[in-house]
Protein backbone atom coordinates (compact mmCIF):
# COMPACT_ATOMS: atom_id res chain seq x y z
CA UNK A 1 0.00 0.00 0.00
CA UNK A 2 2.54 2.21 1.14
CA UNK A 3 4.62 1.48 -2.38
CA UNK A 4 1.73 1.97 -4.55
CA UNK A 5 1.41 5.27 -2.92
CA UNK A 6 4.85 6.41 -3.14
CA UNK A 7 4.87 5.58 -6.88
CA UNK A 8 1.76 7.33 -7.37
CA UNK A 9 3.69 10.78 -5.52
CA UNK A 10 6.78 9.91 -7.98
CA UNK A 11 4.89 10.01 -11.03
CA UNK A 12 3.25 13.06 -10.43
CA UNK A 13 6.19 14.98 -9.21
CA UNK A 14 7.65 13.69 -12.77
CA UNK A 15 4.42 14.73 -14.61
CA UNK A 16 4.54 18.36 -13.15
CA UNK A 17 8.41 18.95 -13.49
CA UNK A 18 7.59 17.63 -17.47
CA UNK A 19 4.72 20.09 -17.86
CA UNK A 20 6.47 23.25 -16.27
CA UNK A 21 9.53 22.34 -18.53
CA UNK A 22 7.19 22.64 -21.32
CA UNK A 23 6.15 26.55 -20.31
CA UNK A 24 6.82 29.65 -22.22
CA UNK A 25 5.73 33.04 -21.09
CA UNK A 26 2.81 34.11 -23.37
CA UNK A 27 1.01 37.86 -23.44
CA UNK A 28 -2.98 38.09 -23.64
CA UNK A 29 -3.96 41.51 -24.90
CA UNK A 30 -7.55 42.65 -24.56
CA UNK A 31 -8.23 45.05 -27.53
CA UNK A 32 -11.16 48.02 -27.06
CA UNK A 33 -11.02 50.30 -29.82
CA UNK A 34 -12.03 54.14 -28.90
CA UNK A 35 -12.05 57.85 -29.82
CA UNK A 36 -9.78 60.17 -28.41
CA UNK A 37 -10.70 63.70 -28.41
CA UNK A 38 -7.36 66.07 -25.87
CA UNK A 39 -8.23 69.45 -25.38
CA UNK A 40 -6.57 72.39 -26.86
CA UNK A 41 -3.15 73.27 -24.46
CA UNK A 42 -2.93 69.54 -23.96
CA UNK A 43 0.64 69.06 -25.84
CA UNK A 44 1.56 72.39 -24.63
CA UNK A 45 1.27 72.26 -21.00
CA UNK A 46 3.41 68.67 -19.83
CA UNK A 47 2.58 68.94 -16.35
CA UNK A 48 -1.58 70.10 -16.19
CA UNK A 49 -3.93 67.49 -15.55
CA UNK A 50 -6.93 67.34 -17.24
CA UNK A 51 -10.58 66.14 -16.72
CA UNK A 52 -11.86 63.09 -18.07
CA UNK A 53 -14.96 62.39 -19.21
CA UNK A 54 -15.45 58.75 -20.59
CA UNK A 55 -18.65 58.13 -23.43
CA UNK A 56 -20.49 54.87 -23.42
CA UNK A 57 -22.42 54.59 -26.44
CA UNK A 58 -25.49 52.89 -27.32
CA UNK A 59 -26.44 49.46 -28.77
CA UNK A 60 -26.68 51.25 -32.35
CA UNK A 61 -22.92 52.03 -32.31
CA UNK A 62 -21.53 48.71 -31.75
CA UNK A 63 -18.91 46.82 -34.13
CA UNK A 64 -15.81 47.41 -36.18
CA UNK A 65 -16.37 51.35 -37.14
CA UNK A 66 -15.49 53.53 -34.94
CA UNK A 67 -17.28 56.70 -36.89
CA UNK A 68 -20.24 55.21 -35.97
CA UNK A 69 -19.29 56.08 -32.51
CA UNK A 70 -19.44 59.82 -34.12
CA UNK A 71 -23.43 59.41 -34.68
CA UNK A 72 -24.32 61.14 -31.08
CA UNK A 73 -22.95 62.72 -28.12
CA UNK A 74 -19.48 64.10 -27.10
CA UNK A 75 -17.83 62.33 -30.02
CA UNK A 76 -20.43 63.87 -32.42
CA UNK A 77 -19.85 67.14 -31.24
CA UNK A 78 -15.88 67.03 -30.85
CA UNK A 79 -16.25 66.04 -34.92
CA UNK A 80 -18.25 69.30 -35.63
CA UNK A 81 -15.86 71.35 -34.37
CA UNK A 82 -17.13 71.98 -30.65
CA UNK A 83 -14.14 72.67 -28.31
CA UNK A 84 -14.14 70.94 -24.52
CA UNK A 85 -11.66 71.43 -21.76
CA UNK A 86 -12.05 67.47 -20.97
CA UNK A 87 -9.94 64.76 -22.13
CA UNK A 88 -13.01 62.66 -23.89
CA UNK A 89 -12.69 58.97 -24.54
CA UNK A 90 -15.00 56.68 -26.00
CA UNK A 91 -15.09 53.60 -26.47
CA UNK A 92 -17.12 50.86 -29.00
CA UNK A 93 -18.66 48.02 -27.81
CA UNK A 94 -18.03 44.46 -29.80
CA UNK A 95 -20.69 43.83 -32.22
CA UNK A 96 -22.72 41.56 -30.24
CA UNK A 97 -21.73 42.59 -26.95
CA UNK A 98 -22.79 45.26 -24.35
CA UNK A 99 -20.33 47.26 -21.80
CA UNK A 100 -18.34 44.80 -19.10
CA UNK A 101 -17.93 46.70 -16.37
CA UNK A 102 -14.70 44.65 -15.50
CA UNK A 103 -13.45 45.67 -19.44
CA UNK A 104 -13.99 49.17 -18.79
CA UNK A 105 -12.33 49.04 -15.59
CA UNK A 106 -9.26 48.04 -17.05
CA UNK A 107 -9.60 50.73 -19.74
CA UNK A 108 -9.88 53.16 -17.13
CA UNK A 109 -6.86 52.21 -15.65
CA UNK A 110 -4.93 52.18 -18.75
CA UNK A 111 -6.16 55.73 -19.61
CA UNK A 112 -4.74 57.36 -15.98
CA UNK A 113 -1.59 55.59 -17.21
CA UNK A 114 -1.25 56.85 -20.47
CA UNK A 115 -2.87 60.70 -20.40
CA UNK A 116 -2.69 62.91 -17.71
CA UNK A 117 -5.66 62.53 -16.33
CA UNK A 118 -6.86 64.80 -13.07
CA UNK A 119 -7.97 61.60 -10.49
CA UNK A 120 -10.19 63.30 -9.03
CA UNK A 121 -12.50 65.01 -11.91
CA UNK A 122 -12.56 61.42 -13.71
CA UNK A 123 -16.88 61.81 -15.29
CA UNK A 124 -19.14 59.14 -17.18
CA UNK A 125 -21.71 59.60 -19.17
CA UNK A 126 -23.94 56.98 -21.65
CA UNK A 127 -27.13 56.76 -23.13
CA UNK A 128 -29.42 53.99 -23.90
CA UNK A 129 -26.81 50.67 -23.36
CA UNK A 130 -24.91 53.28 -22.34
CA UNK A 131 -26.60 54.33 -19.58
CA UNK A 132 -27.33 50.95 -18.16
CA UNK A 133 -23.26 50.78 -18.25
CA UNK A 134 -22.56 54.09 -16.63
CA UNK A 135 -24.70 52.72 -13.39
CA UNK A 136 -23.44 49.70 -13.91
CA UNK A 137 -19.41 50.58 -13.66
CA UNK A 138 -19.95 53.58 -11.01
CA UNK A 139 -21.94 51.09 -8.76
CA UNK A 140 -18.83 48.76 -9.03
CA UNK A 141 -16.21 51.10 -8.85
CA UNK A 142 -17.99 54.18 -7.24
CA UNK A 143 -14.28 55.56 -5.87
CA UNK A 144 -12.93 56.42 -9.64
CA UNK A 145 -15.60 58.60 -10.42
CA UNK A 146 -16.08 62.79 -9.46
CA UNK A 147 -19.77 62.52 -11.34
CA UNK A 148 -21.62 60.72 -13.68
CA UNK A 149 -24.98 61.45 -15.86
CA UNK A 150 -26.70 58.21 -17.20
CA UNK A 151 -29.20 58.83 -20.13
CA UNK A 152 -32.38 56.77 -20.65
CA UNK A 153 -30.95 53.76 -18.74
CA UNK A 154 -31.09 51.74 -15.70
CA UNK A 155 -29.64 49.46 -12.90
CA UNK A 156 -29.93 47.31 -10.16
CA UNK A 157 -31.68 49.36 -7.52
CA UNK A 158 -30.39 46.97 -4.36
CA UNK A 159 -26.84 48.46 -5.33
CA UNK A 160 -27.98 52.27 -5.50
CA UNK A 161 -26.57 52.59 -2.18
CA UNK A 162 -23.06 52.54 -3.27
CA UNK A 163 -23.52 55.60 -4.91
CA UNK A 164 -24.16 57.27 -1.98
CA UNK A 165 -21.68 59.85 -2.04
CA UNK A 166 -21.81 60.19 -5.98
CA UNK A 167 -23.13 63.91 -8.21
CA UNK A 168 -25.21 61.99 -10.57
CA UNK A 169 -27.94 63.72 -12.76
CA UNK A 170 -29.89 61.45 -14.67
CA UNK A 171 -31.80 62.17 -17.83
CA UNK A 172 -35.08 60.51 -19.45
CA UNK A 173 -37.70 61.48 -21.68
CA UNK A 174 -41.16 60.72 -20.67
CA UNK A 175 -42.33 59.63 -23.75
CA UNK A 176 -39.30 56.96 -24.25
CA UNK A 177 -41.43 53.59 -25.82
CA UNK A 178 -37.77 51.53 -25.57
CA UNK A 179 -36.24 52.08 -22.12
CA UNK A 180 -39.59 52.96 -20.04
CA UNK A 181 -38.96 56.11 -17.76
CA UNK A 182 -39.53 54.19 -14.82
CA UNK A 183 -36.03 52.48 -15.05
CA UNK A 184 -34.93 55.81 -14.13
CA UNK A 185 -37.02 56.90 -11.80
CA UNK A 186 -36.36 53.70 -9.77
CA UNK A 187 -32.96 54.48 -9.71
CA UNK A 188 -33.30 58.00 -8.74
CA UNK A 189 -35.61 57.13 -5.64
CA UNK A 190 -32.92 53.85 -4.45
CA UNK A 191 -30.00 56.58 -5.07
CA UNK A 192 -32.19 59.24 -3.13
CA UNK A 193 -32.92 57.32 -0.29
CA UNK A 194 -29.19 57.25 0.51
CA UNK A 195 -28.25 60.67 -1.60
CA UNK A 196 -30.20 63.26 -1.56
CA UNK A 197 -28.65 65.44 -4.25
CA UNK A 198 -29.37 63.66 -7.22
CA UNK A 199 -30.71 65.05 -9.89
CA UNK A 200 -33.36 63.86 -12.62
CA UNK A 201 -34.44 65.60 -15.56
CA UNK A 202 -37.57 64.15 -17.37
CA UNK A 203 -38.17 65.88 -20.72
CA UNK A 204 -42.00 66.23 -21.00
CA UNK A 205 -42.07 65.50 -24.63
CA UNK A 206 -39.32 63.42 -25.62
CA UNK A 207 -39.21 60.14 -26.70
CA UNK A 208 -36.23 57.65 -26.73
CA UNK A 209 -33.88 60.16 -27.80
CA UNK A 210 -32.95 62.38 -24.82
CA UNK A 211 -29.77 62.66 -25.36
CA UNK A 212 -29.22 65.14 -28.20
CA UNK A 213 -30.88 67.65 -25.77
CA UNK A 214 -28.75 66.63 -22.64
CA UNK A 215 -25.36 66.53 -24.41
CA UNK A 216 -26.38 69.82 -26.78
CA UNK A 217 -26.88 71.55 -22.81
CA UNK A 218 -23.56 73.54 -21.92
CA UNK A 219 -24.34 73.26 -18.46
CA UNK A 220 -24.24 69.34 -18.27
CA UNK A 221 -20.28 70.26 -19.13
CA UNK A 222 -20.01 72.63 -16.49
CA UNK A 223 -21.84 70.75 -13.82
CA UNK A 224 -19.19 68.29 -14.51
CA UNK A 225 -16.07 70.40 -14.14
CA UNK A 226 -17.74 71.44 -10.97
CA UNK A 227 -17.44 68.24 -9.43
CA UNK A 228 -14.97 66.65 -7.10
CA UNK A 229 -14.46 63.10 -6.17
CA UNK A 230 -16.20 62.72 -3.09
CA UNK A 231 -13.35 62.03 0.12
CA UNK A 232 -14.12 61.71 3.65
CA UNK A 233 -13.23 64.48 6.00
CA UNK A 234 -12.61 63.84 9.64
CA UNK A 235 -14.60 66.24 12.06
CA UNK A 236 -13.84 66.11 16.07
CA UNK A 237 -17.31 64.35 16.90
CA UNK A 238 -19.23 65.58 20.57
CA UNK A 239 -17.59 63.60 23.21
CA UNK A 240 -20.76 62.20 24.43
CA UNK A 241 -21.88 60.89 21.69
CA UNK A 242 -18.86 59.16 20.31
CA UNK A 243 -18.78 57.36 24.39
CA UNK A 244 -22.30 56.42 23.60
CA UNK A 245 -21.18 53.72 20.26
CA UNK A 246 -18.76 52.20 22.78
CA UNK A 247 -20.37 48.34 23.26
CA UNK A 248 -20.17 44.93 21.49
CA UNK A 249 -21.62 44.54 18.15
CA UNK A 250 -22.74 41.39 16.21
CA UNK A 251 -24.33 40.58 12.52
CA UNK A 252 -26.10 37.89 11.30
CA UNK A 253 -23.26 35.78 10.75
CA UNK A 254 -22.11 35.72 14.46
CA UNK A 255 -19.17 37.99 13.49
CA UNK A 256 -18.76 40.53 16.49
CA UNK A 257 -17.09 43.84 17.04
CA UNK A 258 -15.92 45.57 19.78
CA UNK A 259 -15.82 49.24 20.20
CA UNK A 260 -13.95 51.59 22.56
CA UNK A 261 -12.58 55.28 23.14
CA UNK A 262 -9.00 55.38 23.46
CA UNK A 263 -7.14 58.23 23.40
CA UNK A 264 -10.56 60.58 22.48
CA UNK A 265 -10.80 58.31 19.36
CA UNK A 266 -13.50 55.69 18.25
CA UNK A 267 -11.38 52.22 18.00
CA UNK A 268 -12.32 48.76 17.52
CA UNK A 269 -11.21 45.15 17.29
CA UNK A 270 -13.14 42.26 15.61
CA UNK A 271 -13.25 38.70 16.56
CA UNK A 272 -9.93 38.05 14.94
CA UNK A 273 -8.17 41.04 17.43
CA UNK A 274 -7.51 42.68 14.21
CA UNK A 275 -7.50 46.33 15.52
CA UNK A 276 -9.00 49.60 13.55
CA UNK A 277 -9.67 53.10 13.89
CA UNK A 278 -12.81 55.04 12.95
CA UNK A 279 -12.69 58.07 12.14
CA UNK A 280 -15.43 60.67 12.12
CA UNK A 281 -17.00 62.46 9.15
CA UNK A 282 -20.20 63.16 11.16
CA UNK A 283 -21.01 62.72 14.70
CA UNK A 284 -23.18 59.35 12.82
CA UNK A 285 -20.75 58.29 10.13
CA UNK A 286 -17.17 57.29 10.52
CA UNK A 287 -14.85 56.09 8.15
CA UNK A 288 -11.51 54.20 7.69
CA UNK A 289 -9.65 55.95 4.89
CA UNK A 290 -10.95 59.10 3.30
CA UNK A 291 -10.23 57.32 -0.55
CA UNK A 292 -12.40 54.37 0.34
CA UNK A 293 -15.75 53.89 -0.35
CA UNK A 294 -16.91 52.04 3.31
CA UNK A 295 -18.17 53.83 6.00
CA UNK A 296 -19.82 53.00 9.50
CA UNK A 297 -23.50 54.39 9.94
CA UNK A 298 -24.62 54.05 13.49
CA UNK A 299 -28.84 53.99 13.97
CA UNK A 300 -30.21 54.88 17.56
CA UNK A 301 -33.78 53.66 18.33
CA UNK A 302 -36.80 56.00 19.02
CA UNK A 303 -35.63 56.45 22.37
CA UNK A 304 -32.09 57.67 21.21
CA UNK A 305 -30.71 54.52 22.90
CA UNK A 306 -28.06 53.33 20.02
CA UNK A 307 -29.38 49.90 18.21
CA UNK A 308 -26.25 49.60 15.73
CA UNK A 309 -24.40 50.27 12.90
CA UNK A 310 -24.92 49.47 9.40
CA UNK A 311 -21.23 48.85 6.98
CA UNK A 312 -21.50 50.13 3.93
CA UNK A 313 -19.05 48.41 1.89
CA UNK A 314 -18.99 46.37 -1.15
CA UNK A 315 -22.01 44.60 0.64
CA UNK A 316 -24.16 45.95 3.43
CA UNK A 317 -24.09 44.57 6.36
CA UNK A 318 -26.22 45.51 9.78
CA UNK A 319 -24.98 44.87 13.19
CA UNK A 320 -26.68 45.25 16.16
CA UNK A 321 -25.66 45.70 19.74
CA UNK A 322 -24.97 42.97 22.06
CA UNK A 323 -26.80 44.16 25.26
Amino acid sequence: MLRNLLVLVIAFLVFTKAANAQQTPQKFVQELDYLLYLPDGYAQDTVKKWPLIIFLHGSGERGNDLEKVKMHGPPMLAAAGKKFPFIIASPQAKPDGGWEQSELYRFLQSLKKQYRVDPDRVYLTGLSMGGFGTWDLAMKHPEEFAAIAPICGGGDIETAWRLRNMKVWVFHGAKDNVVPPRSSEMMVDAVKKYNPSVRFTLYPEANHNSWTVTYNNDSLYQWFLDQKRFTYKSIVPDPAILASYAGRYADHFKDTVNLFIKDGKLQGTDQSNNSFELKAASNTIFFVNENMPLDVRFDRTDKGQVKGFTLMAEKMVLFNRIK
